[in-house]
């Protein structure tokens, strides 16, 4: 058996990650708006719910992004 030490939590790359995941996510949104076009009611109503919930992490990937930053900019990554 190896002593393994954990990998150092590296965060230098995380806006970056981050920003990568918020564009996703709105491109996600903006196609299943698209197929809302040819959905029934009821998958609608999903998709409407879905991209809810798309909004929710954006917001809330928008915020850890501005947390990442400040860290970045204080030296603390």
């Amino acid at each position: 058996m190896t002593n393994r030490k954990p990998n150092p939590d590296d965060r230098s790359d995380n806006v970056e990650k981050l920003q990568k995941m918020v564009q996703n996510t709105i491109e996600n949104y903006r196609e299943a708006e698209t197929s809302m076009e040819f959905a029934g009611p009821e998958e609608k109503e999903k998709i409407k719910a879905k991209n809810e919930r798309r909004k929710k992490a954006i917001e809330g990937f928008r915020k850890e992004m501005k947390e990442e930053y400040a860290a970045r900019e204080n030296g603390e990554v």
